[in-house]
C-alpha cells in the first residue's frame, strides 16, 4: 500500500508525525516521506533523528495557511495526511482568529492543493473527539474541518482521489493531557493529585495505534468516512491512583472547555454507523458518485447507539493502567 509511494504529512513534526514516519520506514518502503511543517528547528532535529533515513525524507518549510507554497509541496505526492493544527484548547480560545486561519481555512488549503494536484489519491485528515458536540473554539473548529473533508469528495468529480478521516482523543502522554501533568506533580514533589470530577473518563490510545488507524483509512476509504478506534476506557481517579497510590484526590472543578467524557460516536451518526472488529466507521449521509459509495460489509450499529468513554464495554483497572504507563512516552 504505501511501498514505492510519496506520502506528505503537514504539522510532520509533531508527535504523530515522528511517530508515523517511523513506523512506514519500519514496515514499508516508500518512495518518500515529505514533513510540511513551519518550524526549522524541529524539522533539524527530526532531520538529525531519522538521519539514518535521509534519503527517504524531505523536509518542506511551509505553513498550511499558504496555499501557493502547498501546491507547489504536493506535487508528485502520492498520499496526504493532514495533522497540523492549533490544538491547545486555551490558545484557540484567545486567539479565536488564528485558529480558524489554522484549522478550518488550512484544512480547505490542504482541500484545493489536493484537487489541484495531478498525483494526489489519498487524504487522510486527523479530527479529535472535541469536534464531536463541541464546547470549545477548538472543537468547533475541527468540526468544520471535518465537514470540509467530508464535502471535498462531492468535487472530486472524475478524479481519482478520496478524502477521508480518522477520530481520537487525547493521546496517552500528549502535551496538555492529563498524564503529563500528574508526572510534573509527582516530579515536583507533590502530595496529592488534583480531579477536576470524580465522574470524568477518557478513552486510551497509544501514538501506534493512531498510526494504524491512519494507515488502515488509507488502505480502505473511499471517500467521506470517519474511521474510530475500538479502545479502552478509564477514570481519571483511577490513572491517579495508577500514578501516586493511596494519594489525596482533591475534587477542584472542571476547567473550561472541558467535557466530562470522550465521546466518539453520537446517537445521530448512529444512522450511518457500523462496527467492525477493531474499530467503527461513520459513513457519510450524502454519497455523491456511485464510485465513492462505500461497501458497507460491516455490522450495522443499532438505531439510538452511541459510543463515549463512559458508556464503553472495556475497562482498565488500576493495575492495567500503571502497567501501560510504562509504555508511555511523554511529549517534551
Amino acid at each position: 500500500m504505501l511501498n514505492n509511494k510519496t506520502i506528505l504529512v503537514t504539522g510532520g513534526t509533531g508527535s504523530f508525525g515522528k511517530c508515523f514516519t517511523k513506523y512506514v520506514l519500519k514496515n514499508y518502503n516508500p518512495k518518500k516521506i515529505i514533513i510540511y511543517s513551519r518550524d526549522e528547528f524541529k524539522q533539524w532535529m527530526m532531520a538529525n533523528e531519522f538521519k539514518e533515513y535521509q534519503d527517504k525524507l524531505r523536509f518542506f518549510i511551509g505553513d498550511v495557511r499558504d496555499l501557493a507554497r502547498m501546491k507547489r509541496a504536493f506535487v508528485g505526492v502520492d498520499y496526504v495526511i493532514h495533522a497540523a493544527a492549533m490544538k491547545q484548547v486555551p490558545a484557540c480560545e484567545y486567539n479565536p482568529n488564528e485558529a480558524i486561519k489554522t484549522n478550518i481555512e488550512g484544512a480547505q488549503n490542504v482541500i484545493e492543493a489536493a484537487l489541484d494536484s495531478d498525483s494526489v489519491k489519498k487524504v487522510v485528515a486527523l479530527s479529535t473527539d472535541k469536534a464531536v458536540n463541541p464546547v470549545n473554539l477548538y472543537g468547533g473548529t475541527k468540526l468544520v474541518s471535518d465537514k470540509l473533508f467530508i464535502a471535498a469528495n462531492a468535487y472530486a468529480g472524475e478524479k481519482d482521489i478520496n478524502f477521508s478521516i480518522v477520530r481520537y482523543g487525547n493521546v496517552a502522554g500528549s502535551r496538555g493531557s492529563v498524564i503529563p501533568f500528574f508526572n510534573s506533580v509527582i516530579k515536583n514533589g507533590g502530595t496529592q493529585l488534583p480531579i477536576t470530577d470524580y465522574r470524568m473518563t477518557r478513552f486510551w490510545i497509544s501514538l501506534t495505534q493512531g498510526v494504524e488507524l491512519v494507515i488502515k483509512a488509507l488502505e480502505e476509504a473511499t471517500g467521506g468516512e470517519t474511521f474510530i478506534s475500538k479502545i479502552p476506557s478509564f477514570k481519571i481517579t483511577d490513572l491517579a491512583e495508577a500514578m501516586m497510590p493511596g494519594c489525596e484526590k482533591p475534587e477542584v472543578g472542571i476547567r473550561e472547555g472541558e467535557k466530562l467524557h470522550e465521546i466518539m460516536v453520537t446517537v445521530e451518526d448512529s444512522m450511518t454507523t457500523y462496527e467492525y472488529d477493531k474499530h467503527f466507521i461513520v459513513y457519510p449521509q450524502m454519497v455523491w458518485n456511485n464510485r465513492q459509495k462505500p461497501n458497507m460489509s460491516g455490522k450495522k450499529v443499532p438505531e439510538g447507539f452511541s459510543y463515549s468513554s463512559d458508556n464503553n464495554t472495556e475497562w482498565l483497572t488500576v493495575e492495567e493502567i500503571r502497567e501501560l504507563l510504562k509504555t508511555v512516552d511523554l511529549e517534551k
